[in-house]
């Protein structure tokens, strides 16, 4: 595994552990594979559980880390090991080879589906139970613990060979107070850590950096919201979205440089948990808002139900099953041309139903939303690195 491919073992109720994967999983990482799977096999054994290997995070996989998870699990006497959530490369170098030990589930929520039918298979049961909403719940949020998981355990890493620091506690200590100073998530304060270039000088990270004044947004009443809040200004920019466009619902995505310009859902407005879970981290189309993005400009589909990327996939059948039938999608493009995000709304109702004051309305609202975004990286984010780097001087220093 490289440095990003950190796992994360998760337990699930009373029948499996989950054991995440982010990164790449290269020739270099089967070693590391090999001993994570050693130790997790033996615990599950120890305890009655199955064992659920989640590698949605995980990019791509050499042929060497997936002989080592052949050569764990060829002779399991307790059932194959469950593979969730594989890419298409990673699925191709998974089935290039006869894993006997393996079952491939298309996602989390489907290997525990599998799970639970097992634990609970008896004479004149059928095979498809349900997945009971408290377990799907359950799912989803370990699905959002494993997206930032690992990058915070890179951060952590990196805080400690840094500050000279004791341990991971006293790194993630620093990191969150770092966080609750500057009212800036820990996984956005995590990202910054790892994807910022290393600090030059003991006193300042950013030394010579100009404080650029912040944007005037006009997503409500001057006063009304904090610009260094971002829950305000994403609540904010949410609530202006459905009002001026009269939609149902609506979402939006930020751009992640850590995960290579990916859009994360980051606010919504009447969507469902499913929906969220299935849009959390979106990497291209079908979805409208990778669309729009792609475009770069705003995109409207009019009836998900009846367009041939959207009806048959996933992303799709999630939309339709929030309630959803017509979307729209606009770009937070700034002056310099950068995307920062996109807006989308929603409507139960198939067609496309903004007039043009609507359609402007909203790039307004994606266009304030683009300039904030830019400001709040540039400055509240290197704010709270500039207080990282003098507190874990100071405890260098200590």
């Amino acid at each position: 595994m490289t440095a990003g491919a950190r796992p994360a073992v998760l337990p699930v109720a009373d029948r499996a552990v989950v054991l995440s994967l982010s990164g790449a999983l290269d020739r270099h990482g089967a070693g590391m594979l090999g001993r994570e799977l050693d130790l997790r096999l033996a615990r599950a054994d120890r305890r009655g559980l199955r064992l659920v290997l989640d590698v949605s995070g995980v990019s791509r996989m050499s042929a060497e880390a997936r002989d080592a998870l052949d050569a764990r699990t060829r002779d399991l006497g307790t059932g194959p090991v469950l593979v969730s959530g594989a890419c298409p490369e990673v699925r191709g170098v998974l089935t290039a080879a006869e894993l006997p030990g393996v079952r491939l589930c298309p996602t989390l929520e489907a290997a525990l589906a599998a799970v639970r039918r097992t634990a609970h298979a008896g004479p004149g049961r059928g095979a498809a139970e349900a997945l009971p909403e408290d377990v799907r719940s359950e799912v989803f949020g370990l699905r959002a613990k494993a997206r930032t998981s690992g990058l915070i355990g890179v951060a952590q890493g990196m805080l400690l060979a840094r500050y000279g620091l004791t341990g991971p506690e006293e790194a993630f200590a620093l990191l969150r107070d770092g966080s609750q100073h500057h009212n800036v998530p820990l996984r956005v304060l995590a990202a910054a850590v790892v994807s910022a270039p290393a600090p030059h000088t003991p006193g300042e990270w950013f030394p010579g950096r100009r404080h650029l004044p912040p944007p005037v947004l006009g997503l409500a009443p001057p006063g009304r919201v904090d610009v260094r809040d971002r829950r305000q200004v994403l609540k904010a920019a949410v609530y202006a979205a459905v009002t001026l466009t009269d939609a149902d619902a609506a979402e939006i995505h930020l751009t992640d440089h850590t995960r290579e310009e990916a859009l994360v859902l980051e606010a919504h407005h009447a969507l469902d948990a499913a929906y969220r879970d299935c849009l959390a981290l979106v990497c291209g189309p079908p979805a409208v808002c990778a669309r729009a993005r792609a475009a770069g400009g705003p995109v409207t589909v009019a009836d998900v139900a009846a367009d041939p990327g959207l009806a048959g996939h996933p992303v799709g059948r999630a939309t339709l099953a929030a309630g959803s039938r017509a979307v729209h999608g606009t770009p937070m493009t700034t002056a310099a041309g950068d995307c920062k995000g996109v807006v989308s709304v929603h409507r139960a109702e198939p067609g496309v139903w903004l007039d043009r004051g609507q359609e402007a309305a909203l790039d307004e609202v994606a266009a304030d939303l683009g300039a904030w975004r830019s400001w709040y990286r540039r400055t509240v984010v290197l704010d709270a690195l500039e207080y990282l780097h003098a507190r874990g001087g100071e405890r260098r220093g200590g």
